[in-house]
C-alpha cells in the first residue's frame, strides 16, 4: 500500500525496559519499517539509570529529527516520560497513543522501581497538565502496575480519550503480548489531521468501559 506524502512519522517511546525483541512496540516498529512507513524509536534505557531527564532528552532528540508530523506511541513509563516531555518541548505533535500508563505514585510490585527511586530520578510528581496534543490512553482492567481508576484519572487530567482494552495485564510479553491486536485502528484514527473519532470498538479491540 503506498504511503501518503503527509503520513506522520510514528515515534515509539518505550517504558523502563531494555530492548525486548517480542515486545509489541519492537514488533510494531519492525513491521512499519518493512512496510516502508515512517517510524523512529527512542532507544530503551533499562532501569539501571532511572533518570527522567535523560529520557525526556532522548524523546526530544528523536522528535526534533523528524521533519513532518509526529504521532507518538508510548507504553508504560514511556507515557509518563511523554507527559514530562510535553511540559518542555516546543515540537508540535499531531497525537499520541499512551498505552497502560503505570501508577508511579503508588508502590508497585517487587522488581519495579520504588517510590523513593522514582522520586530521586525526577519522575514525581507525575504531570497532570492537559497535554497540548490529542491523545488516547489505552487502559487494562487487570494491570498490575496501575488500577483502572488511577489510569482513568491520568487520562482525565491529560485531556485524553480513553479506551478499555479489557484484561490485558500490562500489555507486555509477561502478559502474553507479543503483537497487540487493534493498535493499527487506533493509530489510523490518530494519524488523521482532523480530530477523527476512534474507529469502531471491534476494530480497536475495545471491550467496554473500564471498571464496568
Amino acid at each position: 500500500m503506498p504511503v501518503a506524502a503527509d503520513a506522520p512519522t510514528i515515534l515509539v517511546v518505550p517504558g523502563l525496559r531494555d530492548h525486548v525483541a517480542q515486545h509489541w512496540q519492537t514488533l510494531l516498529a519492525a513491521r512499519l519499517q518493512n512496510e516502508r512507513r515512517p517510524v523512529r524509536s527512542v532507544t530503551p534505557m533499562g532501569r539501571d539509570d532511572l533518570s527522567c531527564t535523560a529520557r525526556v532528552e532522548a524523546i526530544e532528540r528523536e522528535a526534533q529529527a523528524i521533519a513532518g508530523p509526529v504521532v507518538i506511541v508510548a507504553h508504560s513509563g514511556g507515557c509518563i516520560a511523554v507527559a514530562h516531555w510535553a511540559r518542555r518541548t516546543r515540537r508540535a505533535v499531531r497525537a499520541a497513543l499512551l498505552a497502560t500508563p503505570p501508577d508511579f505514585e503508588t508502590p508497585m510490585p517487587a522488581g519495579y522501581p520504588s517510590l523513593e527511586a522514582l522520586d530521586a530520578a525526577g519522575w514525581l510528581p507525575v504531570p497532570r497538565e492537559r497535554l497540548p496534543f490529542r491523545s488516547i490512553v489505552a487502559t487494562s482492567r487487570n494491570d498490575p502496575l496501575a488500577s483502572c481508576e488511577r489510569a482513568l484519572a491520568l487520562a482525565a487530567a491529560w485531556g485524553s480519550e480513553c479506551v478499555d482494552l479489557g484484561a490485558v495485564g500490562h500489555l507486555n510479553p509477561a502478559s502474553g503480548y507479543g503483537e497487540w491486536p487493534g493498535v493499527d485502528a487506533l493509530l489510523e484514527a490518530l494519524a488523521q489531521p482532523a480530530a477523527a473519532p476512534v474507529g469502531e470498538r471491534e476494530r480497536a479491540g475495545i471491550t467496554g468501559d473500564c471498571g464496568t
